[in-house]
């Protein structure tokens, strides 16, 4: 097994446990792996019954990926503020993602257009920030929004500002990330 792919079940056990303890199931043993010690940043996102019920996450490494990833799960469990929180019936038929992000890389673009020609896209997941406003939008998301205009005017609308926006002073990062898939049974 890659050390990324036994990386990626420690995460998803991690996640798993920490939603379970919340919501007073059972844990189960979780792998260990090296890198849950270091720095890290995660989001996680829960689908139940196939539907989005939760994503949230971190854009930079300020604790353990371990304590990362377990403070995700519970906030994307509970906290959503788009969702419900997730009840424990539910429980056995949501699937957990986490999404490992890279260090973001400042976009050099001083107009919309040139962000457009920057983006790449299913690679690029994108930090937008002006003024009090700032949003991100996953890699993910380009499954949803294939063209770079319509992906960024998705992360300006999430950031509450109007779709064509543009400021000389806005500010664009992108990162991106590897991203694990819960793997265990999902009882429908």
């Amino acid at each position: 097994m890659d050390p990324t792919d036994t990386l990626g079940v420690a995460l998803i056990a991690r996640a798993r446990n920490a939603v379970a303890g919340e919501l007073g199931l059972p844990c189960f043993a979780a792998p260990d792996h090296p890198a849950l010690l270091l720095p890290g940043a995660t989001f996680v996102t829960l689908f139940t019954h196939g539907t989005l019920h939760g994503c949230i996450g971190s854009l930079t490494a300020t604790r353990t990926l371990a304590a990362d990833v377990r403070a995700n799960a519970v906030a994307a469990a509970v906290n959503d503020p788009r969702f419900e929180p997730l009840r424990a019936g539910e429980f056995s038929a949501t699937q957990f993602e986490v999404s490992l992000l890279g260090p973001a890389t400042p976009l050099a673009v001083h107009c919309e257009a040139e962000a457009i020609a920057a983006l790449v896209p299913h690679r690029d997941g994108v930090t937008l920030s002006w003024q009090e406003s700032r949003a991100t939008l996953l890699p993910q998301v380009w499954a949803a929004l294939a063209e770079p205009r319509d992906f960024l005017r998705a992360l300006k609308r999430k950031a509450g500002l109007p779709a064509e926006f543009w400021a000389p002073d806005l500010r664009l990062e992108c990162y991106t990330v590897t991203l694990f898939h819960d793997t265990s049974e999902i009882v429908a």
